[in-house]
């Protein structure tokens, strides 16, 4: 396919499961190509992301990395830590956002308000102010978030932006691992009720809603190709993140929600 007939179609990547360092390498490769992309996936084992600016990182995670407990990963995107294992998370790429950076929050989300909303449990956007102090994405719950009517956090978004694009990562919360949530968090794990629609029922509810509802060319199935996958591979280790921390700030523009000009 030629560049002038991708960018008629939004690239729609198939799901997959693979380690953390691999999947932020592939977002932040997607986001470079400049094409609109949406994709869902899951996470190769347990593994604690931290978000772009996030410069405090306890001990304890580096020794839970250490004994093998969890991955840990530099996110491209702003945001505080996010631990992945029970949870789906989705990547959107998208080339001409609203230069407004709440409402393309707004905008990038109503597919997914539209899915809970049909599961019967509606989501709305949280209105806690947004802040580098805490750790935990899930204590609480911004203007970048969607939480239940009884306030507990079940979608949490956060953006990157570059030359105008938009890449959109968010987590959605399904089967939290209560035990390793406690020891990395040291408190409490979201209490959410379940959910009626599970796999891959869950993931075609949210790609036909993702089609009707985001601003974006219609979707046309596209795997990574060999070629692509070994580009990707060139920039992994930028993700990933041992005792001596390795950042991406020199490669990537620094943006956070309520911070940087959405413009990157």
């Amino acid at each position: 396919m030629d560049e002038a007939s991708a960018s008629l179609n939004t690239r729609l990547l198939p799901s997959c499961r693979l380690g953390g360092a691999l999947q932020m390498a592939i977002d932040h490769w997607l986001l470079a190509q400049g094409r609109a992309a949406l994709r869902l996936y899951q996470w190769q084992r347990p593994t604690l992301s931290l978000g772009l600016h996030q410069r405090r990182i306890p001990e304890h995670w580096h020794a839970l990395a250490a004994a093998g407990r969890l991955e840990l990963v530099r996110r491209p995107s702003g945001g505080q830590a996010v631990l992945h294992g029970g949870d789906l998370t989705y990547a959107l790429i998208w080339p001409q956002p609203p230069g407004d950076r709440q409402r393309a929050y707004r905008q990038a989300c109503l597919w997914l308000q539209q899915v809970f909303l049909e599961l019967g449990q509606p989501l709305a956007f949280g209105n806690a102010p947004a802040s580098l102090a805490g750790s935990n994405c899930f204590a609480s719950s911004t203007a970048a978030d969607l939480v239940h009517a009884d306030g507990s956090k079940r979608i949490g978004s956060a953006q990157f932006w570059r030359g105008g694009r938009l890449l959109q990562h968010g987590t959605i919360q399904l089967a939290v691992d209560r035990q390793l949530w406690g020891e990395v968090f040291r408190g409490p794990a979201p209490a959410l009720a379940p959910l009626p629609a599970r796999g891959a029922e869950l993931e075609q509810l949210l790609l036909a809603s993702a089609a009707a509802f985001l601003p974006l060319p219609p979707f046309r199935q596209e795997p990574l190709r060999a070629v692509e996958l070994a580009a990707i591979a060139a920039g992994l280790e930028r993700y990933r993140l041992g005792e001596a921390e390795s950042s991406p700030e020199a490669t990537m523009a620094r943006t956070t929600w309520g911070r940087a000009s959405p413009r990157g």
